[in-house]
């Protein structure tokens, strides 16, 4: 059954995410569960480290990046978002240049731009700025 042929209450959206996984509040003043548990795992990140949309998703066992990016970008503004980033390293499109103040502030690891990169914006060290838990990681739930 293709997408086009199922009811619009179980086609996906524009980021894939299909009504069952939808992180919208029931109520305006309301935060959804996943989202609580999300933006819980962002405020453990230290400062100065990182970790992807999916490894947030993995470290939950539920959802995955694209759930986790829709709830960072309906309510992340409320925990240190910078800190949850795209697996690729690049700064979040719209946010370059206040992510980076964050991140030389933090002194999180970073790779410096090349000449021929759009914007000359490092991105991020992944090698070295991804964090997995460490210590915190055997406490969660």
């Amino acid at each position: 059954m293709s997408e086009e042929s199922l009811p619009d209450h179980d086609r996906p959206d524009r980021a894939g995410v299909r009504p069952d996984h939808d992180v919208r509040p029931e109520h305006a003043d309301a935060l959804p569960e996943y989202a609580e548990r999300v933006l819980e795992v962002a405020d453990l990140v230290p400062p100065g480290r990182v970790m992807t949309y999916g490894d947030v998703a993995e470290w939950l066992e539920e959802g995955g990046p694209r759930q986790v990016g829709r709830v960072m970008a309906l309510y992340g503004g409320a925990v240190p978002w910078w800190r949850v980033v795209r697996a690729d390293g690049v700064l979040l499109p719209g946010h370059e240049l206040r992510a980076l103040e964050h991140y030389r502030a933090e002194g999180t690891p970073l790779k410096e731009a090349s000449r021929a990169a759009e914007g000359h914006l490092p991105r991020l060290d992944m090698r070295r700025a991804r964090w997995d838990g460490g210590e915190r990681a055997q406490g969660h739930t």
